[in-house]
Parts: C-alpha cells; structure tokens; sequence
C-alpha cells in the first residue's frame, strides 16, 4: 500500500496538468503542492463510501483552498468513483466540475473557493459526528488549507470554536507552498510563524515535510490518536515535480499550453493511469429517533402583548422536541435573540459560538450538510458581517433558517449600530432564499414551524417590542402569504405593512375610517415570496390603484422594492415609506416618527393621495 503512494500522487499531478490545460484555465501549481498530503490520505486514512456520499459515518473532507479542485476531482476519480476521462470536463458548462467545489459534484462537503470559511464548516460536521458518535469509532473531518487564506480571521473564529469544543476529530492540513496570488505569503515558508498561533489557540501541530511520505504518515498516525483538534503544518513547493514551476511566481491561476504541459509530463515520468485508490468504509451508524411528533408549540391569545423575538426561543425549543435534527446556534446574545429557552430546555443541540458570526455561520453549513436544520440567531445587523458566508451557504444548497432580531429603528435607545436595517435587502438578493416577518407571536409561531420542514435558506425578522396578537391560535400561514386584515368594499388605496409597521397601519386604518376615508391593510408577513395574488386582487378592488408600503428598514432593497418589483407592471402607483437617513437613540415612538413610518407619516401620505 504505502509503496503505491508515489506513484499515485504522480498520477494526481497529471491528472491535474492535463485537466487544466484541457480546460484552459485552473489552478494547477495550487494542486501539486498538496498532491502527497492528499495521495497519503486517500490511499492510507480516508474512510468513505462513494455509492452514499452523506453517509454518516463517513470521513469527510473540505477543500478550503477551492482553487485546488482540479486536485479535488482527481482524487475521487483515482478512488473510482467518477471516471478519469470526466476530469477533461474541467470548468465547461455543461460539467459537473466547476472551478471551485460546488454541490453539482457530490462528494462535495461545502461550496469553497472564498477563501478562509473551510475550516468553519469542518468544524461544524466534527461537532455534529463527536455527537451522534458518542459511544463509537467517530470519523474524521479533514480540511485542506491554503497558507494565503490563513491570514483570514475566520480561520482563527474557527481555531478557537474547535479547541474550545475538544473537536479530537478534527484535522486540518495547511499546503504552506510560500506563494500566493501576487506575492508570497505574509510568512513565506516560515512554518514556525503559524505553529505558534494554533499552539496558543489550543491545538495539537505537526511541522512536516509535505513531500516527505513518512513525514506526513507519522502525523496523521498522531492526529488520529490526539485529544484535540490538530493541524499539519506542511511545508511544500508550489509546482512540485514540476522544474520550471516549481516554487515559481507568476503561476497562480494559469494552466499550461500543450507544449508547457508535454514538457511537465515528460519531467512527472511514467504514470501508471490504472492505479486506483482503495477506500475502506464503516458500517453505518444507526441514530435513534426519540423525538415527540405530538409535542405542542405554545399558544397566545388575541390581545396579549409579546415580542416575537421571545416567542422565537419557546417555539423553536418545541419544535426540537419534534425534530431531533434541529440545532440553535447563538453569538452570545442569547438572552436578546430568546434562543436562550432554547437553550434551557434543549441544551445538547444549542451551540454557543460566541461573537464569531462568520464562524458561526459556515459551522451551521458544516451541520446542514450532515442532514441537521440549524437556526442561527444574533442581532440582525450582526448578520450583515456575515454576507458573503450566507452568500456561500446558499452557493452550498445548506438548509439553514437565519433569525435576526433587534431589527430596525423600533428598537429604540440602543441607537444606529444597533439597528438591523439592511438585512431584508441581503437576504431578499440571494437567490432560492425566503424572507418572513411576523407581526405577532401567533404567526411568529406558525411561520417557525413552516421554515423548520424547508429545505435551503430562510430568514425571520424578529421584533424587540412587543405587539398584540392579532391573530386567533387557529389561524394558518404560508410561506409566500398574506393576511388582509381591514377591508371593505369602498376601499380607496391599500397599505402593504410588514413587522412592527402592521399595527401602526392598523392605527393609521382606524383614524382614517373615522374621517370616512376608508383603506386596505395587507400584512405582508412573507416578504419573499411574496403573495402577488392578493396584492392584485387589492388593486382591482380600490378606487385609486395606489399601494402604499411602510417598512423599518432602509428604503432600498426592502419590502418597498419588493411589493414594486411585483406589481410595477400594472400600472399601479407604489408609494414607499421606509427609513431614509441614519437615526439616533431614543424612544421607540419617536424614531419611528422621526423615520415617517409611523401612522402619522401613513395618514399624512394617504391625506396628500
């Protein structure tokens, strides 16, 4: 076995060589530095059973330097399970082997290729197997790094997470080959430099030679029987085996001509195409399902007074009760976000991540590709620090429900840095995504229930005041719905109202009434989808064809534009009233006034229609 390691990690390169000059573009420099750290794993360590790629007793690995696919795709087709003559699909349209790892392939753990998140998302699946593995072998989760994205700060989020967690089963390879995209790194092939950083975050090190093939089985032999979470420091050249590559800059990113990639493969030598590796496998594990399809979700009664960010924590700690495969993750605002009764009442599946939401984030991917539904909850202005790992993690087709509470001016004396009001417009973006606000705790209590049971990403606005209930307990929501709450038949115009702006459109509603002025209230709790119908069947049903939108939230980007993108073609006349400058502290009542959102600002505007 060990003795076909050089052989096949010769092959890897070729493979990789010709891929990229077969696509004309890639990575390859990238993918022969770490071709013996993978050809050790694949043919020594690597537990998997390719015909079933999710499952759970699978090893798994992430490809966090995403630009080593072609790498990536050779691996899998020397173990057999894609054949060798797909690779020379690389990066066309019609293949399944993109440019970064996507979930098209699918022994791809997590969509990678921007840069420092891989680590996270390890993270993320060893917390969820040191689970359900408790009392046997558990499987390892590898994570090829790239030495440029360790000066990410996600990378350290996730070194602290995973020391702070004991995830034994977790083992990272660092590819130090010195050079980056346009110079070398910041340490160069200074090994010692990142050794002494996850030393102090708590991790097992390992400074090897990455060509050396005893070097690198030494180390795995020790990961494999450490108590923490432990990396390989490997030191390489980027274009090993390669002369005129080799530890060469300005390589990054090009794939060679015909003549260049002749000249590689007469240097490589002769490769022995039929080598395959042979991956072992484990008997899969068997998870007891003791959950209580019955359990009750609380019930509220029409007048009550609640936010729906304290309803969020009793729900969902219900619903965990339904589902043993729903987690809570928090940044240490548990007790502002509500997941803290999650926490009280379901511990075991509440994961504390502290005020790392980036971490946080791709670790709640790691879990959802495992066949978890995670709820990640912080301040909705947090989340925004976090785009581009949601933006990856629809990239991943994760199952994740986002909760962001403390949304908008309402939530009063806390001030601007506080208040989430870009949130719905970076959700609303993403495509395949659902955005929900509830008014109340009875939809709030619906609409959890809803997003538990869907597949992909959705959002839910929570509100810091609270509000009536508006809606009796039996009462049923959809996603992509709306409730009418105040109609009749002399109707003039509609208000389209979302969140904490329903009862100030209900309020402006009454007023108005009294003054004989009569107006539609729409409660557009699923802002997308959004109920498209219902917003047309108001404009054949009002006098004046005019709908008029009241949000707290930026103006751009949220429920106005939503409505608007919808209706546009009608001919129908949209009036938007959001926030348009930056606010200030202090009470609610009045920066919701100051913001004109409040039903002042509604009847002022139907009043000048």
């Amino acid at each position: 076995m060990q003795e076909n390691i050089p052989q096949l990690a010769k092959l890897l390169r070729s493979l990789s060589l010709s891929s990229t000059t077969s696509a004309g573009s890639g990575h390859p420099t990238s993918c022969l530095s770490a071709a013996d750290l993978m050809a050790v794993l694949f043919e020594k360590y690597f537990t998997y059973n390719y015909t079933n790629p999710l499952q759970l007793s699978n090893d798994r690995l992430v490809f966090s330097k995403g630009h080593a696919a072609p790498l990536f795709y050779a691996l899998y087709a020397v173990a057999g399970a894609i054949p060798l003559e797909e690779l020379s699909t690389l990066r066309k349209i019609s293949s399944r082997l993109e440019g970064h790892p996507t979930s098209l392939f699918p022994y791809t753990d997590a969509a990678t290729g921007s840069l420092g998140q891989g680590l996270s998302v390890g993270a993320g699946m060893a917390y969820d197997l040191l689970q359900k593995f408790k009392f046997q072998s558990v499987p390892n989760v590898y994570v090829l790094l790239g030495d440029g994205e360790l000066a990410e700060g996600q990378i350290w989020e996730a070194a602290n997470f995973s020391s702070h967690y004991k995830l034994k089963n977790l083992i990272a390879i660092a590819d130090i080959n010195r050079l980056a995209q346009s110079q070398e790194t910041m340490f160069g092939h200074r090994v010692e430099e990142y050794q002494k950083r996850f030393e102090a975050f708590g991790w097992d090190t390992h400074l090897i030679d990455g060509h050396n093939i005893d070097d690198i089985i030494s180390a795995l032999e020790s990961a494999h029987n450490s108590q923490k979470p432990t990396i390989l420091i490997a030191k390489t050249q980027k274009g090993q085996g390669v002369s005129f590559l080799q530890d060469k800059e300005n390589w990054h990113g090009k794939a060679l001509n015909q003549e260049e990639l002749q000249n590689a493969l007469s240097e490589l030598g002769e490769v022995d195409s039929s080598l395959r590796f042979s991956l072992r496998s484990r008997e899969e594990l068997q998870v007891s399902d003791n959950s209580d399809k019955s359990a009750p979700l609380p019930q509220y009664e029409k007048g009550e007074e609640i936010a729906t960010r304290e309803v969020y924590g009793k729900v969902l700690a219900n619903l965990a009760m339904k589902n043993n495969q729903l987690y809570a993750l928090d940044a240490d605002v548990k007790n502002s976000t509500f997941s803290i009764d999650f926490f009280k009442m379901k511990e075991e599946k509440f994961i504390e991540c502290f005020i790392a939401e980036q971490n946080m984030v791709s670790v709640a991917v790691g879990l959802s590709r495992l066949g978890n539904k995670p709820f990640v909850s912080t301040f909705a202005a947090f989340l925004t620090r976090a785009a581009d790992q949601i933006r990856m993690a629809v990239l991943s087709h994760a199952s994740i429900t986002f909760v962001g509470s403390h949304a908008g001016v309402s939530i009063g004396e806390d001030g601007v840095s506080q208040m989430g009001l870009e949130d719905i417009a970076l959700f609303r973006a993403l495509p395949d995504t659902i955005v929900l606000q509830p008014s109340d705790a009875v939809s709030m209590t619906n609409l959890l229930e809803k997003v538990s049971m869907h597949k992909g990403i959705s959002y839910v606005r929570t509100l810091r005041p609270k509000t009536k209930v508006l809606y009796s307990s039996d009462e049923d929501f959809s996603i992509g719905g709306s409730s009418v709450l105040k109609e009749s038949s002399e109707d003039i115009l509609t208000i389209v109202a979302s969140g904490i702006t329903v009862p100030e459109a209900l309020k402006a509603a009454q007023r108005l009434e009294e003054e004989r002025i009569k107006i539609r209230v729409i409660d557009c709790y699923s802002i997308k989808p959004l109920d498209t119908k219902t917003l047309e069947n108001a404009l054949s049903q009002t006098s004046k064809k005019i709908v008029i939108t009241v949000e707290d939230h930026f103006i751009n980007g949220g429920l106005g534009d939503a409505v608007l993108s919808e209706i546009g073609h009608t001919g129908a006349k949209v009036y938007k009233l959001g926030v348009t400058h930056i606010s200030h502290s202090g009470k609610k009542d009045e920066l919701m006034k100051d913001a004109q959102i409040d039903s002042e600002a509604i009847i002022s505007l139907v009043k000048s229609l």
